[in-house]
């Protein structure tokens, strides 16, 4: 037995494609977090604090509170950030020579629900290999290493003015004095820097759910529900707005006619500038398999390389790494720089994109207007509750026949993705084609296949 009490057993969630996420208080409780921190503690390598950063929700403090003491029982110092965005954790851990961090958030999940992240010494996702010792300590299937001394904790939100810092360096000399834009900060992390970095920027600025509310984080608003940036920025007049998730590390936008702008479009025109620049190794973006297709011809016809990989940050991080790409990320907006540090940054982004416009003397829809058409897709969540069928689907063979039988049928016009999510409880079916009726129906009799088969008693 650890020293701080029974493991968690067989039982015990595992980390998903972006950490452990859950129901607070159900699935994410004081229990588990104090196991997650006091294993955290162990494996890592370096000396150093722990940093801890959190989003808005009602639950961040109390699951904080368990991380903490978990770390500082397996002997490390924690500094605690409070209320920031996630990019601001890897930047600060590496700024301090931290040993590693954790961010308290469930990104664009309901108030109800929370999430930890998990980071080692150089910044990014902690490696999987650590990962799975955490998860054996947690089986109690891991030798605990003695620990000579307890950590201390101290409240360290005075680290964040360099985050700040950054966001506003990375832009250089670039302003926007006197631009409308809009932003919906979402109740979340993004209240705690979206505004001031615009406002230092000269941005005549609308905000919209502009202050950190724990009960309203992600509802009916931010990345997740458009439609409110979209009036304001039609009301205001604006040149455009922006929207991010609910620990801002992706954003998504709007253009003066409420046309959205999502990862993929964000890809398209920052990728098309660094390409001009010759800024762009390889002529090569790094995009995940839910990257439109029609993305996918526009760049080539300009060109380029488009790389996907499995969906998550991750993925994307390690193919930019191992190919020495410059630009890459995700179509729900989680874009990664290579200038930036790698991070998937929602306000950092907003930023690029805004000025990047303004400089160029043309508006967000002009830019718009030169970027691709995209395909008709849609996404379907089925909800399937038991995890092993979900994540086994490949093993149901009327669900299988099926994608086979919608893959021979739009041939190279479009495509299928069946794929079990790594943080909610649902199979994530999508299909794109040139034609929005043959998406319809595909998304529709193959959502109906898994729901039929994978839940059947």
């Amino acid at each position: 037995m650890s020293p701080i009490g029974p493991s968690l057993g067989a039982a015990a969630p595992g980390f998903g494609t972006d950490g452990i996420r859950g129901h607070a208080g159900t699935v994410l409780t004081p229990a588990l977090c104090l196991q997650v921190g006091y294993w955290m503690g162990q494996v890592l390598e370096q000396d150093g604090p722990v940093l801890i950063g959190m989003d808005s929700r009602s639950s961040g403090s109390m699951l904080v509170a368990a991380l903490t003491a978990g770390l500082t029982a397996s002997g490390r110092d924690v500094w605690t950030l409070g209320l920031c965005a996630t990019p601001a954790v890897p930047l600060l851990i590496r700024k301090v020579g931290a040993a590693g961090g954790l961010m308290v958030s469930a990104s664009h999940n309901p108030p109800a629900d929370n999430g930890i992240k998990v980071f080692g010494a150089d910044g990014t996702k902690l490696h999987p290999d650590r990962q799975a010792r955490i998860e054996a300590g947690l089986r109690g299937d891991l030798e605990h290493r003695s620990v000579v001394r307890c950590g201390v904790s101290c409240q360290r939100d005075d680290l964040l003015e360099a985050y700040q810092d950054a966001l506003l360096a990375s832009v250089g000399t670039l302003r926007l004095d006197g631009v409308p834009i809009v932003l919906d900060l979402c109740w979340g992390s993004a209240t705690a820097s979206g505004a001031e970095a615009f406002l230092a920027l000269g941005a005549d600025l609308t905000v919209l759910h502009g202050q950190p509310d724990g009960e309203r984080i992600n509802v009916d608003c931010g990345s997740t529900q458009l439609e409110p940036l979209s009036q304001a920025v039609l009301q205001r007049g604006a040149a455009m707005g922006f929207a991010f998730d609910g620990d801002a590390d992706r954003m998504l936008a709007v253009d003066s006619r409420g046309r959205v702008v999502d990862g993929d479009h964000v890809l398209f025109l920052w990728g098309s500038v660094l390409q001009d620049r010759q800024a762009l190794p390889d002529q090569r973006l790094v995009a995940t398999v839910m990257s439109n297709l029609g993305f996918e011809r526009a760049w080539e016809r300009r060109g380029g390389v488009l790389e996907r990989t499995p969906v998550g940050d991750q993925h994307v991080h390690a193919a930019m790494v191992a190919n020495g790409a410059a630009l890459g990320g995700e179509q729900s907006g989680h874009i990664l720089a290579a200038s930036h540090g790698l991070c998937g940054d929602g306000v950092l982004t907003a930023l690029q994109l805004a000025t990047l416009c303004h400089s160029q003397g043309i508006s967000l829809d002009h830019w718009m207007d030169r970027s691709f058409q995209a395909y008709p897709q849609k996404l379907v969540n089925v909800t399937v509750p038991d995890r092993s069928r979900r994540k086994g689907w490949t093993r149901c063979e009327p669900l299988v026949e099926a994608v086979h039988s919608a893959e021979a049928s739009m041939g190279d016009t479009g495509r299928v993705l069946v794929r079990a999510s790594g943080t909610e409880p649902v199979l994530r079916v999508m299909v794109e084609a040139e034609r929005q009726e043959t998406v319809d129906r595909w998304t529709g009799h193959l959502a109906s296949l898994a729901d039929q088969h994978l839940n059947a008693a």
